[in-house]
């Protein structure tokens, strides 16, 4: 299925998202049009990718779209980008990527559009990690589906949950890259080449994922194994318990996902 787009917003989560559907074949340069307002932008993405990028709105391109992306910042007018669509009777898919602009905001009695909310993961190059989706009942589940899959996995929530699945999903490998950064750091300072500890950082984290998915236990029981008595596991286990390793993980994903709401009340609130 080859789909045609058409975003408000050329940023770089837009463009993680078009270049993966691009790599799998789900859009085409040609019928991808983009509007953004800085031209240093525009240039790029119509001479790195060949994608019919604009500074100002074309709405024929607009009326050919199977998805229009609402792909601008929640402080950015997204309630005018709406009253365009409803002004050139855009009756298609629209998906929006504005973290705390709700379903309810975007749709209102009398434009009935199709909807789907999305929080996108930031892994689209490797196609991994999970998007948070919210639809209304007008979606087009197969094409919005299609276009999605393209660029990682997608997990259906209730929208009282998408703020969190942001500060917590989204922000995800934020954690990860600072324990990859703080592991392979312990490691040099134990006295590693710097390569060598982050390679087996990396390796590390690799199994450790896929053997907890694997094996279906909790990773509790398999510190169990790893921890055997008076031995190497339980002393480092005992360091990490007295330490904050924990509680600066659990704050780190409650202030994001404050965050995320402070964000949307900010600048949704008098958009519409």
């Amino acid at each position: 299925m080859t789909i045609k787009v058409y975003s408000f917003g050329g940023g770089q989560m837009v463009e993680a998202m078009l270049r993966a559907a691009l790599k799998k074949g789900v859009v085409t340069a040609n019928e991808t049009g983009i509007v953004d307002i800085a031209a240093p932008r525009v240039k790029y993405l119509q001479e790195q990718y060949g994608f019919a990028a604009q500074q100002e709105p074309d709405w024929d391109h607009v009326a050919t779209a199977d998805i229009v992306i609402l792909g601008v910042r929640p402080q950015d007018n997204w309630a005018q980008i709406m009253k365009g669509l409803v002004e050139h009777h855009y009756q298609k898919d629209v998906i929006s990527i504005i973290a705390g602009v709700s379903l309810a905001q975007l749709t209102s009695k009398d434009d009935q559009f199709a909807v789907t909310r999305i929080i996108p993961n930031t892994l689209t190059d490797v196609a991994l990690g999970y998007s948070g989706v919210v639809k209304n009942n007008n979606a087009n589940q197969e094409v919005v589906e299609a276009f999605l899959k393209s660029f990682g996995k997608i997990d259906y929530l209730d929208e009282s949950l998408l703020d969190v699945f942001t500060g917590y999903g989204v922000a995800g490998p934020n954690y990860i890259y600072n324990f990859l950064i703080i592991f392979t750091n312990a490691g040099v300072l134990a006295g590693l080449p710097r390569q060598q500890a982050n390679k087996l950082a990396i390796e590390n984290l690799k199994a450790a994922a896929a053997f907890v998915e694997q094996s279906g236990k909790h990773p509790a029981e398999l510190l169990d194994i790893n921890n055997s008595a008076g031995g190497v596991g339980i002393t480092a286990q005992h360091e990490l318990d007295k330490s904050s390793f924990a509680a600066g993980i659990e704050n780190a994903v409650l202030a994001a996902v404050k965050r995320t709401k402070e964000l949307g009340k900010r600048n949704a609130g008098d958009q519409k």
